[in-house]
């Protein structure tokens, strides 16, 4: 389970038929799942990658903002 304290919004996709997981901050960060938790569960799986890539390739990190305004 990841550590980091991004923003994450949740939503059932009638078209994918699965819930959605996005992660504002991180750009294209994103997971789906037949569940709303393993949607959750998934997308702590993609912020975890997410970062890793990022720092592989020297790229920047955006620290968490908290609750944002997107939805």
């Amino acid at each position: 389970m990841s550590n980091y304290k991004y923003e994450i919004i949740i939503y059932w996709s009638q078209q994918d038929e699965a819930y959605i997981a996005e992660v504002p901050e991180l750009a294209g960060c994103a997971a789906d799942g037949e569940t709303y938790q393993e949607a959750l569960t998934n997308v702590e799986v993609v912020i975890d990658e997410w970062i890793e890539t990022a720092q592989l390739k020297g790229r920047p990190i955006p620290q968490p903002k908290g609750k944002l305004m997107f939805a």
